[in-house]
């Protein structure tokens, strides 16, 4: 299949393609097998940098590099690879990059959910070739999880623990025995060497099923936490901002740093549960305020600036979308909200127009 400029979102692979193969061009280090790079190439596309060749890696992570190299290190031996963290925290953007860059393929992947199945984790039938030649191999509907078992590739499981426990176990015998047995035909699938599963999980979310300690027992768990500053987190959605403008084409200019930091402020005071300056207790929302949501936000307030307005960001661009990102529940975090409006928003100099902004979409 041919991807054009017309997809949304290209695959990781196929939008950072010049790095990709700029990074191999240039790697001279020793490669596990079937990796298309050495794991010092996978940290490098991950968190960026500059090759000797002159070409400018761009970061896909902001934050602790060793969080990265932990994760690389792990999927180069026969462990699995758990990113836990709360939401927001880059987990499926993280498991994406690392198997574009570790396969050269990041579309093998499980979607957790209360309803998946078994047969979404390890195969499911054909029941057309099943009724007219009963069970074969012909017959069988890989999974993800099989197809990069039989390629020596990496699969994803995104959302392990919206999983249901029993189906989770399913994983047990992959992990541990590096096989897919087929019971119907007295066979099985046997992992090629390059195989592994990065899975992604948070605690935080309602519809949480616990892993069972056989299975924990299976990963190596790597926390992604949230952003360390305030100004780690500007960086991360200035950057993502960027390409999600590029991507989206959205007319207008990108938006300034000041209404970036006013956004990852509010996120981070809320958050917290304490002002920036440490001097006022605030009462915090039910919602995560996470640092994807102030991407959101910020996405939200250009396309309204750009279609609705002159193209500059502003604050009245912003509080449609940062209301909707904090208030939840309609009552309590109504309650929250308009508290902070009144005793910190409103106090804080050069933020007038939000406050006003704010109150006129709560009104």
């Amino acid at each position: 299949m041919t991807v054009t400029s017309t997809v949304l979102r290209q695959h990781a692979e196929t939008q950072y393609a010049n790095e990709l193969e700029a990074l191999i061009a240039c790697d001279r280090r020793q490669r596990p097998p079937r990796w298309k790079m050495s794991p010092w190439a996978v940290s490098t596309y991950l968190l960026g940098g500059k090759l000797d060749n002159g070409v400018e890696i761009s970061p896909k992570y902001i934050g602790n590099p060793r969080v990265i190299e932990i994760a690389v290190a792990t999927l180069a031996t026969d462990r699995a690879l758990l990113l836990l963290g709360v939401p927001g925290t880059a987990k499926s953007w993280v498991s994406e990059h690392l198997a574009a860059a570790i396969s050269g393929d990041s579309t093998l992947v499980v979607q957790g959910t209360a309803g998946t199945g078994e047969e979404a984790v390890r195969y499911g039938w054909n029941y057309a070739q099943l009724l007219s030649k009963g069970p074969s191999l012909e017959a069988v509907v890989a999974s993800p999880v099989m197809r990069a078992m039989r390629e020596g590739k990496i699969a994803r499981v995104e959302e392990l623990t919206r999983i249901a426990g029993e189906v989770q176990d399913s994983l047990i015998t992959i992990l541990s025995e590096k096989v897919l047995p087929i019971a119907e035909l007295d066979d099985e699938v046997q992992a090629q060497k390059g195989f592994n599963i990065i899975a992604t999980a948070n605690d935080r979310d309602r519809g949480v099923n616990e892993l069972s300690s056989a299975l924990k027992r299976r990963f190596n768990t790597v926390v992604l936490p949230p952003p360390r500053s305030a100004d780690e987190e500007v960086r991360i959605v200035q950057t993502r901002v960027a390409s999600m403008g590029r991507a989206l084409e959205l007319p207008g200019e990108l938006p300034a740093l000041e209404e970036i930091r006013r956004i990852v402020t509010v996120f981070r005071e809320l958050r917290e549960g304490i002002t920036a300056d440490g001097k006022v207790k605030i009462k915090a929302p039910s919602a995560s305020m996470s640092t994807a949501e102030a991407i959101s936000v910020i996405t939200h307030g250009m396309s309204l600036a750009a279609h609705f307005g002159d193209g500059v960001l502003r604050g009245a661009d912003l509080a449609a979308g940062m209301v909707g990102a904090i208030v939840k529940d309609p009552i309590q975090d109504r309650v929250v909200m308009l508290e902070y409006l009144e005793t910190v928003v409103k106090e804080r100099d050069g933020w007038k127009d939000l406050y006003r902004a704010c109150r006129d979409v709560m009104a």
